[in-house]
């Protein structure tokens, strides 16, 4: 039997928790100093009442730790109970709340709502434009919640009064997701072709919307699940035209938004769905070599690691809310 990931020393040491970070945000072992950004030129400060982790730059002479310009910089919280909470968040499918994250790592509410939004932060992607080269991407809309004051239609229901999110996902790739004003035409091209390469193909549902804005890429394929279709062959072989991929997708959103956060305010929608991307992103999968299925994606501790290097350069600076 292998042992639990949560038995890791860095979980349960501060020097060893300090050390598994260093060897992931300093490129080879290298010290970067963020004052001046000299290299290499630092060395440790041993004290007897020196702080885990304090190094010195011998250029400028300013003291530094691996925190400094990260999500983790001005936190009095120890650097081992923020792996576990970016453990935690990047292993829960369907997210974990800031409440169990206060009574799981023993810490105050407060402390668990702004620990979690830090970490939110760091799960925003490099911006890199999705699909091109035949790729195949995704495209749909989802609705969460109600808009504090808006009307329901009297007639014919719709999504007026709920929160849109549309989002993008590469079937052999990664999710992203937007938090819109309304779903239409003028809003979401823009989105579509900012973020997906023209040389993609790209699969909807029926929605009007999406017909115009498949003109701008190499190939728009559909599905009328008016008409009870939702998979049709491709008129490209061995495709299958789909939007499945980014259905589940919604489902695995939005019993996290409903199941675990009960409760999402419009400020801070985008970042949750931001988590969840990530996550979508980087999800374990499996293919069938050779008669035998193995694991092509990353595990709960790689997707873990992954997030650890976005926390650089992604500070909040607010102490409890948005203003």
């Amino acid at each position: 039997m292998s042992d639990s990931i949560l038995s890791a020393p860095y979980f349960h040491d501060e020097q060893a928790a300090y050390s598994f970070v260093e060897a992931r945000l300093w490129s080879e072992g290298k010290q970067v100093c963020p004052h001046c950004g000299v290299i290499g030129e630092h060395y440790e400060l041993k004290g007897k009442s020196t702080r885990v982790g304090v190094r010195k730059c011998r250029d400028c002479r300013k003291p530094f730790t691996v925190k400094v310009g990260t999500i983790f910089e001005s936190s009095h919280i120890a650097l081992r109970l923020w792996l576990q909470a970016i453990f935690l968040i990047a292993s829960s499918k369907k997210g974990i709340s800031s409440n169990q994250l206060h009574r799981t790592l023993g810490i105050t509410l407060k402390s668990a709502w702004f620990m979690s939004h830090r970490i939110r932060e760091a799960m925003g992607d490099d911006g890199a434009i999705l699909g091109g080269g035949g790729e195949i991407v995704e495209a749909d809309e989802t609705y969460f919640g109600e808009i504090k004051g808006a009307k329901r239609a009297v007639k014919g229901g719709g999504g007026a009064h709920k929160h849109k999110i549309v989002s993008l996902v590469q079937r052999t790739g990664a999710t992203r997701s937007f938090h819109v004003a309304n779903v239409d035409h003028n809003n979401l091209k823009p989105i579509l072709t900012k973020h997906i390469a023209k040389d993609s193909h790209l699969m909807t549902d029926g929605a009007q919307h999406y017909k115009k804005i498949g003109a701008e890429f190499d190939t728009h394929e559909s599905t009328n699940h008016h008409q009870k279709e939702y998979a049709k062959p491709s008129k490209i072989e061995g495709r299958t035209v789909h939007s499945n991929t980014v259905e589940s997708y919604f489902s695995l959103l939005k019993r996290g938004l409903v199941g675990t956060f009960h409760h999402v305010s419009e400020a801070h929608l985008q970042r949750y769905v931001t988590e969840f991307d990530f996550r979508f992103s980087h999800r374990e999968t499996k293919e069938k070599i050779d008669g035998k299925w193995v694991r092509t994606g990353p595990n709960d501790g790689e997707r873990a690691e992954r997030l650890l290097k976005g926390v650089k350069g992604k500070r909040l600076t607010y102490k409890t809310t948005v203003q």
